[in-house]
């Protein structure tokens, strides 16, 4: 069974649980066999279409971010994680730029 390491906004559907095994030999078959141990999980992964993971998510198998989505080979010892995206935050080279541009000095 591949290992499944489940995103922490998730974790509600597999009773708190970080990691879950699953069986499958593709991503979508994964997906498949853990909606049937925890209901509502696949309506969190895979878009409403059913063709492609939520475009929130990064799929990384085995340690390499996956560009095949849901067809991405897996095998009973792969590990897979589904990443939530991050947003926000400003590099301290950015920061300095937009405090130039607005003439105020916002470390002070």
């Amino acid at each position: 069974m591949a290992k499944v390491w489940i995103p922490s906004l998730l974790r509600g559907l597999t009773g708190g649980l970080a990691e879950v095994q699953a069986d499958g030999v593709t991503v979508r078959q994964v997906i498949e066999d853990l909606d049937r141990r925890y209901p509502g999980i696949a309506a969190r992964l895979i878009e409403a279409d059913r063709d492609r993971l939520k475009p929130n998510l990064t799929l990384v198998v085995d340690g390499v971010n996956s560009k095949q989505g849901l067809r991405h080979p897996v095998s009973e010892t792969s590990e897979i994680h589904f990443v939530p995206a991050m947003s926000g935050g400003c590099s301290t080279l950015r920061w300095h730029q937009r405090e130039k541009a607005c003439g105020h000095n916002c470390t002070a």
